[in-house]
């Protein structure tokens, strides 16, 4: 073995035994009739050659030998790469302990900083993105607390998309002590190993395994949409070369950039309060019921507040708002006036007031049944109120405890918060008529019904019981 350009090893020939590998008798049937010599010293100039070209290798080394039999999509995978025609090997990534079967969980699996190595300036913008707090918001959240581990930590549910964030040693010891080893990079969320192509991730699809479905269907949103409906027209052919059709990536990684963030951030609440009102009440309900202020004060609750702002999951002042709001409105520019695209943005925001009326309504109702105690309390609650970050876990315990302590209206709360009021208004900043109304607005309502039925229910049953 040689030590090739940037450390990363190369293989010489190897003549063992008077036998030479398949790519050398290639080298010698070209040869046939050259001088012993001569044609040792073309053999000697082909290993040299061999330190010299970048993906040029000489035999197989162990790692692709066994691989290729073991794990062979992902051996094809990495052959098609750049990193392959870079000589980037298996042991640049994962090192060389593991040498056999028996000793797999020597590979090591690399994080972020193994990528950074040589992509500084892509670590560089993710770790200032929210996909780096993918993670910390993830562990910050209670109700995943009370999950299934297999959900979280291995990766089949939240931990599936959350995984995203740079972890700190602790994080990935926590994992590795559970026994879940691969959830210790982002980079390959978007750019798939062993390919690692920078066009997959430029690809909308790329976005749409994690931007889906429950409390964030982005990508349905969009792909029904008119930018959406141009994309995929243009992919067909259906529209020229030139006609903008807008992708994920377009309107929020920027010029590529890693650092993605929103105005409304993931929660659709931020600070200052709104001078109206009603809406400022609304949203302080909204807030109390996050757990970030305290229901009888209003006061910030520091715990849950210090969590948010750590994890930059809320804009907490205008300025910040602003210069998300202003680098969209730049994106928007490019196809629309600039009018227009403020226009529609502000027609979002007067959705999600509207919505937070609704809400803020369902919020108080649920809180007389906690103020009246229809509804104990669960212990893990940080104030006798609802609190929606408990998730459907609305007993605020373990998922095999006490599970006939769920409460339901929490849960339909839970549904109408994180559902139906996240289509509501993301549908507007998509562009997309039929989860604004029929997904979004419409269920709002229909939940708001379902509770002030339920409310008076349980009222009648807690009188029946006196």
């Amino acid at each position: 073995m040689a030590w090739g350009r940037r450390g990363h090893r190369t293989r010489l020939v190897e003549i063992q035994g008077g036998r030479i590998d398949s790519r050398t008798i290639q080298v010698v049937s070209m040869v046939k009739g050259v001088p012993m010599k001569r044609l040792l010293s073309l053999l000697l100039v082909g290993a040299v050659m061999g330190l010299m070209l970048p993906g040029m290798v000489w035999g197989e080394d162990n790692c692709l030998e066994c691989h290729k039999k073991e794990s062979p999509g992902m051996v094809n995978d990495w052959s098609l790469s750049k990193h392959a025609a870079n000589d980037v090997t298996c042991s640049t990534c994962h090192g060389d302990a593991h040498k056999t079967a028996a000793d797999y969980l020597k590979a090591k699996l690399p994080d972020e900083s193994v990528c950074a190595e040589c992509h500084e300036e892509q670590f560089e913008s993710f770790s200032k993105g929210k996909h780096n707090f993918g993670w910390t918001v993830l562990n910050a959240i209670p109700g995943t607390h009370f999950a299934p581990d297999e959900l979280i930590e291995g990766g089949r549910g939240c931990g599936g998309c959350h995984n995203m964030g740079i972890k700190s040693e602790a994080q990935k010891k926590e994992q590795l002590d559970k026994g879940y080893r691969y959830q210790t990079n982002s980079c390959d969320e978007c750019h798939t190993r062993h390919t690692f192509f920078k066009k997959e991730a430029q690809n909308p699809r790329a976005c749409q395994q994690c931007h889906m479905g429950y409390d964030h269907p982005q990508w349905e949103m969009w792909s029904s949409s008119k930018h959406g409906e141009r994309y995929f027209a243009k992919l067909a052919g259906d529209l020229p070369d030139g006609a903008s059709a807008p992708t994920c990536q377009h309107c929020h990684l920027q010029n590529g950039t890693h650092e993605n963030k929103t105005a409304w951030g993931f929660l659709g609440v931020r600070l200052p309060l709104p001078e109206d009102p009603q809406a400022a009440a609304d949203r302080v309900t909204i807030l109390k019921a996050l757990g970030v202020l305290v229901p009888e004060t209003g006061e910030p609750f520091e715990p849950i507040l210090n969590a948010v702002k750590a994890v930059d999951m809320a804009r907490l002042d205008e300025a910040s708002w602003q210069k998300e709001r202003d680098k969209m409105l730049n994106t928007c520019s490019e196809c629309h006036s600039t009018e227009y695209a403020k226009e529609q943005l502000e027609a979002g925001d007067a959705i999600l007031t509207k919505a937070d009326r609704l809400m803020a309504e369902a919020i108080e109702i649920v809180a007389g049944l906690y103020a009246d105690g229809i509804i104990k309390k669960p212990e893990s609650y940080p104030f006798n109120y609802p609190f929606i970050l408990a998730l459907m876990h609305t007993n605020g315990a373990n998922w095999d405890e006490n599970l006939q302590d769920l409460s339901y209206i929490d849960q339909v709360l839970l549904q109408m918060y994180f559902k139906h009021r996240m289509r509501a208004y993301q549908a507007f900043f998509h562009v997309n008529p039929d989860y604004a109304y029929w997904y979004g607005w419409n269920m709002m309502t229909e939940d708001l019904g379902e509770i002030i039925e339920l409310d008076k229910s349980m009222r009648a049953q807690h009188a029946m019981k006196k």
